[in-house]
């Protein structure tokens, strides 16, 4: 290095924050990727918002007719 140039950061899995690997990115493991889906899963992470409602759309009319 130059001293221009500054060291690439080292990503960090975010469960454990040992070094991420490319097959698990951004974790380390398969170990970490299910810890984080099923925190996911429980309800353990939540995305900010307003809730929303929950609507569905009308049926078409042909699905009415026997």
């Amino acid at each position: 290095m130059n001293g221009r140039e500054t060291p690439k950061a080292v990503a960090r899995c975010p469960i454990c924050q040992k070094p991420a690997v490319k097959a698990h990115r951004p974790f380390c493991s398969k170990r970490c990727t299910d810890i984080d889906l099923g925190r996911w899963l429980k309800g353990g992470y939540v995305v900010a918002g307003e809730p929303g409602t929950a609507t569905l759309p009308d049926a078409p009319a042909e699905w009415d007719e026997e």
